[in-house]
């Protein structure tokens, strides 16, 4: 049962905290990546056959694999994929950025260059929870940053195949290579090598408990997006809103994970009592009843603000993955909101769209760390590298001043070199 709470008439404890059911897998990831590490294909075929129960030979996946799944995959889904796919470049088309240079008139010169990363490694989750979104959502930005080699790495089924449909996204999508590998091993290999999988610069892409540690084992090796933990959804609305929707939406991200956090936030008694309702109701229909209601149970919540600019701070203070604002103007609302992964506005725009069609991108900060990151962009796969000219007679403005900073902090060195060169021409 879904619990209802005024704010301000309960600690704030009950309103701001969650409870997640944690497993420390610290010890086990670390020895997974140590294996992997030390002996490279040999472990992958251990932990495939340990672990997905399936005897794996070439972790490759050959592009007659790649085509079989296209054909096997219905038509109408190939076409929303590619719809999809467009609606995604269209929007990160416009994340694309230029490097810029500054001259000045005596011949200095500073600039930013943007370069892609070399090689990403995307990880994408396999069997129950099989996401060719995934598959468009990391690779695609990848792309347009110019990123010249993306690896795809996804967890086998027992036959020793790949879910169809994640192969049939990742051609929609151009991603280069895929191999038959997932779990903590599947990060490991991507960040070391072995002698079938390359290393890559940067990994993407979410996973259960075992890849999200072995993600931030290996960083500092390699670059990471994020370290995404259970999916979350609040929602803003008045009394004008549908109870129905509103459970409904609640429960599209309940269904995700035991952990996920489902919220919604309102100024009129009668809709929370409605809405509370119509989730039990709605609950015993769905297919993943079990997932939705341990969420719910633990994380689910009906909080009842004094008005809308109350639950705009609540919404702030809790800097959720997915917001959505139900209200008759929901860009006054946005206006005031500073933290949030994803924001959905209006009464028919449900988060869903978001996971799949509308472009804009699912890989979203959870946890309240949209406090301070970002969605996934092309800006994650970029570097920026700044440069640096100056001319003799632009030198000599400076090198003074950079040789008394320089002393001030201790580096006579530093100082030594900022004024050698005019010292040997005045010789």
């Amino acid at each position: 049962m879904i619990k209802t709470l005024k704010y301000g008439s309960v600690p704030d404890s009950e309103i701001f905290s969650r409870r997640e059911a944690r497993v420390s897998v610290t010890e086990t990831v670390s020895l997974i990546i140590s294996n992997v590490k030390e002996n490279g294909d040999k472990a992958l075929r251990y932990y495939s056959s340990t672990f997905d129960r399936a005897e794996i030979t070439d972790f490759a996946v050959s592009d007659e694999e790649i085509e079989q799944a296209v054909r096997a995959t219905d038509t109408e889904f190939i076409c929303i994929l590619e719809r999809a796919a467009s609606n995604i470049r269209r929007f990160h088309s416009k994340q694309k950025r230029e490097g810029f240079e500054i001259r000045e008139p005596d011949g200095t010169v500073i600039g930013q260059k943007i370069v892609p990363v070399d090689r990403v490694g995307l990880y994408v989750p396999g069997g129950t929870a099989a996401y060719p979104s995934t598959v468009l959502m990391n690779s695609i930005p990848a792309r347009i940053a110019g990123c010249p080699e993306i690896i795809m790495v996804t967890p086998p089924q027992k036959d020793g195949k790949i879910n169809p449909a994640i192969l049939a996204a990742a051609h929609v999508a151009g991603v280069d290579r895929i191999f038959k590998v997932g779990g903590a091993q599947a990060i490991a290999a991507l960040a070391y090598g072995t002698e079938s999988i390359p290393k890559v610069d940067k990994i993407v892409g979410p996973g259960n408990a075992f890849v999200a540690e072995a993600k931030r084992q290996v960083f500092g090796i390699v670059s990471i997006d994020m370290i995404a933990g259970p999916s979350e959804i609040m929602i803003i609305a008045d009394g004008k809103s549908d109870p129905a929707v509103l459970a409904a939406d609640m429960l599209s991200q309940a269904e995700h994970d035991k952990n996920a956090s489902a919220v919604l936030i309102t100024d009129s008694e009668p809709l929370a009592v409605a809405v509370g309702e119509e989730i039990e109701k709605q609950l015993r229909s769905l297919e993943r009843e079990e997932t939705a209601r341990a969420s719910i149970d633990a994380n689910g919540r009906i909080i009842i603000a004094e008005n809308l600019t109350e639950a705009v701070e609540i919404a702030n203070r809790l800097a959720p993955e997915h917001l959505e604002i139900c209200t008759d103007d929901p860009f006054e609302l946005f206006e005031k909101i500073r933290h949030a992964g994803s924001v959905f506005l209006g009464r028919n725009c449900p988060e869903a769209v978001g996971d799949y069609m509308a472009g804009t991108n699912h890989t979203l900060p959870t946890g309240g760390t949209a406090r301070f990151s970002s969605p996934l962009s092309v800006d994650d796969f970029i570097k920026k590298t700044q440069y640096t000219f100056f001319t003799e007679r632009a030198l000599s403005d400076i090198d003074r001043d950079v040789a008394f900073f320089a002393c001030k902090e201790g580096l006579t060195a530093h100082a030594k070199s900022a004024l050698i060169r005019a010292e040997r021409k005045n010789r």
